[in-house]
């Protein structure tokens, strides 16, 4: 099997430390990415995490703060932790445990790792829930994903120890989007943009096959050579990620800006 996957590249080659302006828009960015979760209907309760690293190692990052709802973030209360902190959930402002297990853990291992989102999305976690959640290529959404979605298999509860971040950081390995079996997804990407455009689309294949399903009549699988074909297709359109999400923040702009303070 092919699996169109790039190897992790030296975190020289990662990325530079950001001036104190960059690291203030990716903060903008960031709580653009949860504000608009919440108006696709892809946010929990409140949970759920997503991060960003700002140092070149990937080892400092920001993170959402315990519990505060994804609809009420602003750049400005954004943690900034250290993954190699090891007194971080010590302290009266810990983040939720299983948000540093995951995060913290893969911002350690993976320098490449820029941006993680996860969430539980409901098309994707349905997906997710079955015993075969592998996403099956029967349109150009799906076949997006065609041998470069992981697939974790193993689901060992609620993430709250480090052996459980630990495995999870080997299981998405040098995948750049991973579907968590009984749990939901993540997707890593060099910027918010790239990371949010690869949930928005993991999320519209997952309604698309999960709706395909629901008829009860066979799935029409794409032969493995136009399935490869088709994802290889897509890689001239990965740049339209950055228009869309400026579009979408316009949108917020609009309604309420006060994600930018």
């Amino acid at each position: 099997m092919n699996i169109r996957v790039m190897p992790p590249e030296p975190a020289e080659a990662v990325a530079s430390e950001l001036s104190d302006d960059a690291v203030w828009q990716l903060r903008v960015d960031l709580a653009a990415a949860f504000r608009l979760a919440v108006k696709f209907d892809w946010h929990e309760s409140v949970g759920n995490h997503f991060s960003a690293a700002v140092s070149a190692d990937g080892k400092k990052f920001l993170l959402n703060r315990k519990w505060q709802h994804f609809a009420t973030i602003r750049a400005s209360d954004l943690m900034l932790l250290d993954a190699d902190d090891h007194t971080t959930m010590t302290r009266p402002d810990a983040p939720d445990p299983s948000a540093w297990t995951i995060h913290g853990t893969i911002h350690r291992r993976q320098p490449r790792a820029r941006v993680i989102l996860h969430c539980h999305p409901p098309y994707a976690t349905a997906l997710a829930g079955l015993k075969d959640p592998e996403m099956k290529p029967i349109d150009q959404n799906t076949a997006r994903f065609y041998r470069s979605l992981g697939i974790d298999r193993d689901f060992g509860g609620i993430a709250n120890d480090a052996d459980e971040g630990e495995r999870l950081a080997g299981v998405l390995g040098n995948y750049s989007e991973l579907m968590m079996g009984n749990h939901g997804v993540t997707t890593i990407a060099p910027t918010v943009a790239e990371a949010f455009e690869a949930l928005y689309f993991l999320e519209r294949a997952a309604k698309t096959l999960m709706l395909a399903y629901a008829s009860g009549q066979p799935l029409n699988i794409m032969p493995a050579d136009i399935a490869e074909k088709t994802a290889a297709g897509w890689e001239p359109y990965k740049e339209q990620a950055h228009p869309h999400f400026d579009y979408l923040k316009s949108t917020l702009d609009k309604d309420d800006p006060s994600y930018r303070d």
